[in-house]
């Protein structure tokens, strides 16, 4: 225990280094959206406009609606094969195939137990990453069978943001980054120093603060600045070595230089 509360301890007082990440200009497209959600290696583009979820790329758009369901809250486009769009007002999750194809609903509602999801994001195989705000509970649940693999001990900060891949859940709260291995197991604790918003690739990630980001390397807990030279950043997402910013109906591209 007295180590656990040592490693704990040294990542706040410790957790922001002197060093900085430069960036170097690619491009600049007008685009107008309401969310952009994921660009994946092809530059193939997930985004929300007018609460329509669009998949563009080089040949063709395409979209999906579901009016009944109202606004989207969330969606996530990591498995391109498994898109998961959550409606929250709804208590319901969309599973979407390629090609905008609806694969499975999973209305919470009548699910027993009762869960009152907050977040959603990807999971492993069939499975979701949600957390229920009446447990306090990040799930790790199997939409196939409609039944909980692993949940993690309650959590009594404020969920701001969720991000996952298929090995790992990063959750950030008004106090703590949590990270989560598969099994739900909670295997590092970092102190939120007024961070709103993550964005995870390849198990590094970019954090928000106010109009500047900060890049987290995997295994670390070292935040190092990002030189964006006090730009407005709306959105922003991290694919490879490459960060996007959207702000003001501009989606901007720009090379993430990190070695």
């Amino acid at each position: 225990m007295k180590t656990i509360l040592f490693t704990f301890l040294s990542v706040s007082i410790s957790m922001f280094s002197q060093e900085s990440i430069e960036i170097r200009f690619m491009s600049e497209t007008p685009f107008k959206l309401e969310k952009l959600v994921h660009i994946d290696d092809f530059n193939t583009l997930y985004f929300i406009k007018d609460n329509v979820f669009y998949k563009k790329d080089a040949a063709k758009t395409i979209s999906y609606n579901n009016l009944q369901l109202g606004t989207i809250t969330s969606s996530n486009a990591y498995n391109p094969l498994k898109i998961n769009l959550f409606y929250k007002n709804f208590n319901t999750a969309i599973i979407l195939d390629n090609r905008l194809a609806e694969m499975f609903k999973i209305d919470f509602n009548i699910l027993q137990p009762y869960r009152n999801i907050s977040h959603i994001s990807t999971g492993n195989d069939n499975t979701l990453w949600v957390f229920n705000q009446d447990t306090q509970q990040l799930e790790v649940f199997d939409y196939k069978n409609n039944s909980t693999r692993f949940k993690t001990l309650p959590i009594k900060s404020l969920v701001l943001d969720i991000k996952s891949n298929f090995n790992y859940c990063w959750l950030l709260t008004q106090d703590h980054l949590l990270i989560y291995n598969y099994f739900g197991t909670l295997i590092s604790k970092i102190k939120n120093e007024g961070f709103t918003n993550i964005s995870e690739n390849d198990e590094n990630i970019v954090l928000k603060r106010d109009h500047s980001l900060y890049y987290l390397k995997k295994d670390t807990a070292e935040m190092i600045p990002i030189e964006t030279s006090n730009l407005l950043i709306n959105q922003f997402l991290v694919t490879n070595e490459t960060l996007y910013i959207y702000h003001h109906e501009t989606l901007q591209k720009f090379q993430l230089k990190t070695n």
